[in-house]
């Protein structure tokens, strides 16, 4: 059966924007497999199948340039991809339901003070990466200040630990596409001052007169020695982690001075 679909009847389909499918048709990422006379977009099957595939790997977090590469190997398995993220998705399903799970009984704790241990804040993870994780941070930022973190993340009421994860996602996205700027640009230090509070925040500091410059700038000499703290996908990035310390330490001399 032929299939024959304009770019306006494609983004109803797949549930994404007319703008969207126009910029991957910009980055080559997925072209029509016609354009007529008056230049309008049509898509095929096998455009169908590939964006499809798109999608699937935007859901696993993979960026679009990653995609793209994946797609066009001469490698590139149409089925094996598809077991792939059938595997992927069905672990991510499990942790999921694990995480959930500990949503829920955190804000039960929080509003009924039920939680009977710290180590329930770390469900969803491997116990052996939970300790590790655990063991690391106390061994560099002190075991004060790690069991004043979690005792925050238990005692704090108003507290949504969802909402500080979400937020520092969306401050090192921003903080990526400013990364040609001058770390001591004014919209640079913008973002470094909500990651600042993010981080804070994370820290259970809620007193005004406790800065931690201090302990802000060694998370931020940490940002070029452990490319964990800057990885995107997985993956160094030392530029990103070298503009990060330098906003950071800015950040620090100049406005968490007494």
């Amino acid at each position: 059966m032929k299939v024959n679909y304009a770019v306006k009847q494609l983004a109803k389909l797949a549930g994404v924007s007319v703008r969207t499918l126009h910029l991957y048709d910009q980055i080559g990422l997925l072209k029509p497999s016609v354009r007529t006379a008056s230049r309008y977009r049509q898509y095929g099957e096998a455009e169908l199948l590939r964006l499809q595939q798109i999608l699937f790997y935007k859901e696993l977090d993979f960026p679009l340039k990653e995609i793209g590469k994946i797609l066009d190997s001469p490698d590139f398995d149409l089925v094996k991809a598809l077991e792939g993220h059938k595997a992927a998705l069905l672990g991510r399903k499990e942790r999921l339901e694990v995480l959930l799970n500990t949503i829920n009984k955190t804000v039960n704790h929080l509003k009924n003070k039920t939680m009977q241990n710290y180590e329930e804040l770390y469900e969803g993870m491997p116990a052996e990466q939970a300790a590790a994780y655990r063991k690391e941070a106390i061994e560099k930022w002190g075991e004060d200040t790690v069991i004043r973190s979690e005792k925050a993340l238990l005692e704090m009421p108003k507290l949504n630990l969802e909402q500080l994860k979400a937020d520092q996602k969306t401050i090192k996205q921003a903080l990526i596409t400013l990364a040609d700027q001058n770390p001591e640009s004014d919209v640079v230090q913008e973002q470094i001052a909500r990651h600042y509070a993010n981080i804070r925040a994370f820290w259970g500091v809620s007193d005004p007169t406790d800065l931690r410059a201090a302990t802000y700038k060694g998370l931020a000499e940490l940002y070029i020695s452990d490319e964990r703290y800057t990885a995107e996908d997985g993956k160094p990035n030392p530029a990103f982690a070298m503009f990060m310390r330098n906003a950071m330490i800015y950040f620090a001399d100049n406005k968490l001075v007494g």
